[in-house]
């Protein structure tokens, strides 16, 4: 992968690398350094070696807001979040989020896990205890990472938020 990561770096094009799901920690870190990814999909495993987030890779990651795509609902089915327990409300996302660190939240592979973004915030508000701000602040920061020009970001922001950026 290493050309094609090459010309899109060549051509100024943003990607979302997928990292920290099955592999851990390093996994992140190759991506973001080799394949200079600006988002990673999953990341999910960021804090297995690591639950307070104090790491350098793991402070890296939050004070440059790199965005986590994570799928709570897919790392239950494949297993990729067991180590903190076998339900959404052991998932390391609200530890993430609460941690700072710029989570969005994605259905991964709709198809294979039968889920939608609007059912991950369901599940997250009646089995993680999430409550309205934390719904907020995943779409904003999904929003905010979004590969767009900023003015559309902003726009973005204000449409999943119903709050002028």
């Amino acid at each position: 992968h290493r050309e094609a990561l090459d010309l899109l770096a060549a051509h100024r094009i943003p990607v979302t690398l997928h990292a920290g799901e099955a592999d851990g920690a390093a996994s992140m870190a190759d991506a973001l350094l080799t394949g200079r990814a600006l988002r990673l999909g999953h990341g999910v495993r960021l804090l297995d070696e690591d639950p307070e987030g104090t790491s350098p890779l793991a402070t890296w990651i939050r004070d440059r807001r790199v965005a986590l795509e994570v799928c709570p609902c897919s790392n239950l089915q494949t297993g990729a979040s067991r180590a903190w327990g076998e339900g959404i409300a052991e998932h390391p996302v609200t530890r993430l989020l609460r941690g700072g660190f710029a989570v969005t939240i994605s259905p991964d592979n709709r198809l294979m896990s039968d889920t939608s973004v609007g059912h991950e915030l369901e599940q997250l508000r009646t089995r993680a205890g999430w409550s309205d701000e934390d719904v907020v602040a995943v779409q904003r920061n999904a929003a905010r990472a979004a590969f767009v020009s900023r003015e559309y970001q902003l726009w973005l922001e204000e449409q999943v938020t119903g709050e002028r950026a």
